[in-house]
């Protein structure tokens, strides 16, 4: 580092160096107070000087309680979501876009109790929930730009009354603190469709085609049942996928 710099501009300049990099994505943590004490050797002041300096240039925001996080400064603002992690999923769309600084929204198109129950095939396997579920079809906003048209389909069983259940927590973190449910694995698959400007599916309010992704996916809890069904649309201009691989043990 830079030893003209004061120290925490030093610090400052090596995290965004890391950001730049790649090392950091939007929405990771950057390392707090104590985790920079103990790796530069520096005070607690230069340590909060350190992330204020860094938020002050743009690279990061701090959300109270939580941490500082990496913004979203790419142009085109895609955003970045990892299949198969159970981590992502427990901090919900919204936290996860306020981590990049996004100022998110929801909208609630449908909120139904199906008697018969549901069914879907994910990766070749047909999982089903018994009756009654609850259908919540929900519109995702990230600053006024609808990002994701996703139906969530949740068994009445295992989460009783969770149909008038009225909470901005992600509905996996209600599953374990309101249910007692230990989610233990879920399923996903992605594939892909062109919706067009007229066709009924389109909730994007685009004038030409659009891509998008489409995201089938079912959440287990310790049981072996199903708690949660998910088909969501997300908007193939604005997300990026990665994935996380499991390799099989011999």
């Amino acid at each position: 580092m830079n030893s003209t710099h004061p120290k925490y501009i030093e610090i400052c300049l090596d995290i965004i160096k890391s950001i730049e990099s790649g090392d950091l994505q939007p929405g990771d943590k950057i390392p707090s107070e104590n985790e920079l004490i103990k790796k530069y050797n520096i005070s607690n002041t230069t340590a909060r000087k350190s992330l204020q300096e860094i938020e002050l240039r743009g690279w990061a925001t701090r959300i109270k309680g939580k941490g500082t996080f990496v913004l979203n400064r790419t142009v085109d603002k895609h955003v970045t979501r990892t299949l198969g992690s159970i981590y992502t999923t427990r901090a919900g769309f919204e936290e996860n876009l306020r981590k990049e600084g996004f100022v998110p929204k929801s909208v609630i198109v449908e909120k139904t109790v199906l008697e018969a129950g549901i069914s879907t095939e994910i990766g070749g396997h047909h999982y089903i929930i018994e009756g009654p579920v609850v259908k919540i079809h929900r519109l995702r906003y990230a600053d006024d730009v609808l990002m994701k048209d996703e139906t969530r389909y949740i068994s009445l069983k295992l989460c009783p009354r969770i149909n008038i259940i009225e909470t901005k927590k992600p509905y996996f973190t209600i599953y374990e603190e309101v249910y007692s449910l230990k989610i233990t694995d879920m399923k996903q698959t992605l594939s892909t469709v062109i919706l067009g400007p007229k066709s009924s599916d389109n909730y994007f309010d685009t004038n030409s085609p659009l891509p998008v992704f489409i995201l089938d996916g079912a959440i287990f809890c310790s049981s072996g049942k199903v708690v949660e069904i998910e088909k969501s649309y997300y908007r193939g201009d604005r997300y990026k996928f990665s994935i996380i691989a499991k390799p099989e043990v011999y």
